[in-house]
């Protein structure tokens, strides 16, 4: 036999009942009658009919067994703790629940309203009933079988309470006579109720008699009920009343609650927002809209657009274009002039969006507005689109590319052809002009819509032609710029092709793994305990370390190729990193030497000597006026130590060698940005593995997150694959805004810092230090000729030792020009500045002004076509290298 329930009185006078876990008694049915109350069993005594439980809830009951019928009287004595007085008591709830109940049908729905996925609770259902019978057990009992939880009310003061409490979806009322309650009266108390809004009342109405003319409706709507209810104690047609009513009405109010939370995004949104009939009259408008138009949205909701002032901007047939588009159902989105209430005309860029809706019928029209020329957030410039007639023209200026490629950017058009021009200023402008005309557009989408818009009315030769376009706009390439044939130019092949991929097939049996030491043994060479215990001749070295031209190489030879740790400590105090890692400086000098001792002396190229060069050329961008008002301390630091790092434990061989070989760390990085994924993850493990080199020990979570995020960001931007988007990206949103700032500062012949609407957002500063660590990474074309010239030199031998490894092993040859037997150094030379330096380094000169690493590039440029001129393919003229 189960245990009796448990019974507590709230001071409050409202009694919860609540079967135990171990009962097995259904308690189905209630029973309430004057001095007594039986709740799903239990049998409570009450000493007036004024202590009627007036709200009882009711929770996952069991089904009655079919024989007994829509009711079923029971009755159990309760024990001892069943015996509660409840004197003049306005709320009492009972709640029960059994051990066996079926809670399988109490469960959430998913509701799809447009591309907005909702999820709906249990329907909640309240009974107003005052007295118990086959009417107010039907419902309960239909609710209970379709998985609702169910409440149900005697007065009406409880059952305004109730409702302000849990907010059902559905409210049926009894309706049937007048003697307890006016039901008209609960359903506008109700009614006046906000959360009613989304409500379902029902009315119980009595059956007519045969006689009887059937009643009105409309006093039953106008009092609040949305349905009706004829007498009915079927369980199977108060179920049937209740789904219909779910899958209908309050399906719908569910859906209509949601759209709350839409026009929240849209009265928060920051592009101006309109919608439209079909028939042009306003319906809506966001606060964004009020700001940019002037208006305030009453003077023009209810509107036609009609009504409102045109500017005479736009081109004659520019609203027929816009209504041919709205009423075909297509998108129109371009340019657009519109009047302020001031009576001021502003360009705007519009998308204008028709929404179908009932009938396939257009039925709203939505439009987005921004200022044409608002850079916000600096991600996308728009340029000045066009409708005429049916055709799409852009005003749009192509750019010229080198003969050797195809599809991609020339950057070089913008900036200066020469740092030793005359009347540098004039051509800084001039450059910035041409830097505005630049095409480069994102998202690609928006350019896969224009041309398939511009399909549609277009000659038959124009189609198939716009066909290809969109074949190649849909490819993951798009910055990736095409060559010719390797007849063409085989260096410039061989080059971006060793370069810019990760290898293209991988021999079986053909492994290279590099040693996997972490070297964390200090050097044993004389490092300095303080900055000042520096030995004379490095000092006198360091003393010129501001300078672009310093020479990295004599710093080499007088610390025996370990002039990291040197330079390091030098140009890191002058930034204050210490102080804002707050660490000592026998920390970050520990913190050097891990990092320099695992650099390989034995690579030509790749070792200490180009990390320092690195973080020479880091600092001195990090010097430039322009660069330092767009960035905070925190990126300096990270620019200053991902410059650091950023080749550490390379073995001298590229990502596609060691994809081709099948290295370890290509597997374990799985083919992509290989080399660039281990310098960071060696680094941080070093720095991290022995708190005497951590340099990262004292501050605080958050700030090494950032600052972890930003130095792996920048170093995997190193990584050659990904250079035209970067390089892109950094044009379209850096160089193109600024421009359009410096010309108009200059046109009005005022002082402008065009840093100052773009230096503030953190993609913006994300793209200037992924800039600034690539220019220094490759700088060696822009820096003086001799340095130039042994970097050349040392980036040559290190690529004909990989092509000597990669055929005594049988691995593909990723770069067969780079033979030593066969070589043209200046060739390759050529084709590195042609194909990567130019560009990149013209758009961040007219963003930091290097007049000087200009003058270096030129001038190397011209003595590396001069040895290729006279078919010289060594550094330097035999003449020369007599000498």
């Amino acid at each position: 036999m189960g245990c009796a329930p448990s019974i507590h009185v709230s001071q409050s006078g409202v009694i919860y009942c609540r079967d135990s876990d171990e009962s097995n008694s259904p308690h189905q049915t209630t029973t309430i009658s004057q001095g007594t109350a039986t709740l799903h069993g239990l049998f409570i005594k009450t000493d007036a009919a004024d202590s009627i439980p007036s709200v009882l809830a009711y929770q996952s009951r069991q089904q009655p067994p079919p024989s007994a019928g829509p009711r079923r009287k029971e009755r159990r004595e309760p024990g001892a703790s069943a015996r509660a007085r409840a004197t003049r008591c306005c709320g009492v709830e009972a709640e029960t629940q059994t051990s066996n109940a079926s809670v399988k049908q109490a469960s959430t729905t998913e509701v799809q309203i447009g591309p907005m996925r909702l999820t709906q609770d249990p329907i909640q259902v309240l009974l107003i009933f005052a007295k118990e019978d086959n009417q107010s057990d039907g419902f309960w009992w239909a609710c209970d079988r379709a998985g609702y939880r169910c409440n149900i009310a005697r007065t009406p003061e409880s059952a305004l309470e109730c409702f302000l409490d849990k907010h059902q979806e559905i409210i049926v009322i009894d309706h049937r006579n007048s003697r307890y309650f006016d039901a008209e009266d609960i359903c506008r108390s109700i009614r006046a109720t906000k959360p009613s809004e989304h409500t379902v009342i029902l009315a119980v109405v009595p059956h007519a008699s045969a006689d009887q003319e059937e009643t009105s409706v409309l006093p039953l709507l106008n009092a609040g009920f949305d349905r009706q209810f004829m007498e009915n104690s079927s369980i199977t047609a108060c179920y049937n009343e209740l789904v219909q009513i779910e899958h209908g009405e309050v399906r719908s109010q569910f859906k209509l609650r949601a759209c709350n939370a839409v026009f929240t995004a849209l009265e928060h949104c920051q592009e101006a927002i309109e919608i439209t009939s079909e028939d042009h009259v306003i319906q809506y408008v966001n606060p964004a809209f009020e700001r940019m138009m002037g208006y305030h949205k009453g003077e023009l909701i209810g509107k036609e657009l009609t009504e409102l002032p045109k500017s005479d901007k736009n081109c004659a047939d520019l609203l027929d274009t816009i209504n041919t588009f709205i009423k075909k159902g297509k998108e129109w989105q371009g340019v657009y002039y519109a009047r302020r209430k001031s009576g001021d005309s502003i360009q705007q860029h519009v998308k204008i969006t028709p929404v179908i809706g009932q009938g396939g019928k257009i039925r709203h029209v939505v439009s987005l507005k921004r200022l044409h020329d608002a850079n916000e957030n600096n991600k996308q410039s728009y340029h000045d689109e066009k409708y005429t007639g049916d055709n799409y023209q852009s005003e749009s200026h192509s750019f010229k590319c080198k003969n050797r490629r195809k599809d991609s950017i020339d950057v070089k058009s913008i900036t200066s052809q020469s740092s030793d021009a005359p009347g540098l200023q004039t051509r800084r402008y001039s450059s910035m002009a041409r830097i505005h005309s630049m095409t480069i557009e994102a998202p690609i989408t928006k350019v896969i819509n224009i041309i398939n818009a511009a399909q549609e009315n277009s000659p038959i030769t124009v189609a198939e032609a716009l066909d290809r376009v969109l074949e190649i706009l849909r490819t993951t390439e798009l910055y990736s710029p095409q060559l010719g044939t390797k007849d063409e130019d085989p260096h410039t092949n061989d080059l971006v092709g060793g370069l810019m991929t990760d290898g293209l097939r991988r021999l079986s049996g053909n492994e290279y793994v590099f040693s996997k030491n972490m070297n964390l043994s200090h050097s044993h060479l004389s490092v300095p305990n303080t900055i000042s215990d520096v030995p004379p001749c490095i000092a006198q070295l360091l003393d010129n370390e501001e300078s672009w031209d310093f020479n990295i190489f004599e710093l080499e030879a007088v610390t025996n190729k370990r002039p990291l740790v040197h330079l390091g400590l030098k140009v890191f105090a002058r930034f204050g990193v210490s102080e804002f890692l707050n660490c000592s400086e026998a920390t970050l000098r520990a913190w050097l030497q891990v990092i320099e001792a695992n650099y390989h002396s034995s690579n030509s190229y790749h070792n200490s000597t180009h990390a320092a060069d690195v973080l020479h050329a880091t600092a001195f961008f990090l010097g430039k006026e322009r660069v330092k008002g767009s960035l905070d301390h925190l990126d300096e630091v990270a620019a200053l130590i991902a410059a650091t790092i950023h080749d550490v434990d390379h073995p001298g061989r590229t990502n596609s060698f060691l994809c081709n070989a099948g290295s370890e760390l290509a597997v374990l990085y799985n083919d992509t940005a290989v080399l660039e994924s281990h310098h960071t993850a060696l680094a941080f493990q070093l720095t991290t593995k022995d708190s005497k080199c951590n340099i990262f020990k004292n501050i605080d979570r958050n700030h090494y997150r950032t600052l972890r995020q930003a130095i792996i960001d920048m170093v995997l931007a190193t990584e050659m694959t990904k250079h035209f988007e970067h390089v892109n990206k950094f044009v379209n949103s850096i160089n193109k805004p600024m421009a359009s700032e410096e010309t108009s500062s200059h046109s009005e012949g005022s002082n402008c810092e065009c840093t100052a609407n773009i230096k503030n957002f953190p993609d913006n500063q994300t793209l200037i230090k992924r800039m600034m660590i690539k220019c220094a990474d490759v700088a060696n074309p822009c820096r003086p000729l001799e340095l130039c010239i042994e970097w050349a030199g040392r980036i040559s031998e290190e690529y004909f030792a990989q092509t000597d490894e990669e055929k005594r092993q049988g691995l593909p040859v990723v770069m067969p020009v780079f033979d030593r037997n066969t070589c043209s150094i200046p060739k390759s030379q050529i084709s590195f500045i042609d194909y990567f330096i130019t560009d990149m380094f013209d758009a961040w000169d007219a963003f930091a002004h290097l007049p000087v690493l200009m003058k270096h590039l030129a001038n190397n440029y011209k003595h590396w076509k001069t040895l290729d001129e006279l078919k010289c393919k060594s550094l330097r003229l035999p003449s020369e290298n007599n000498n």
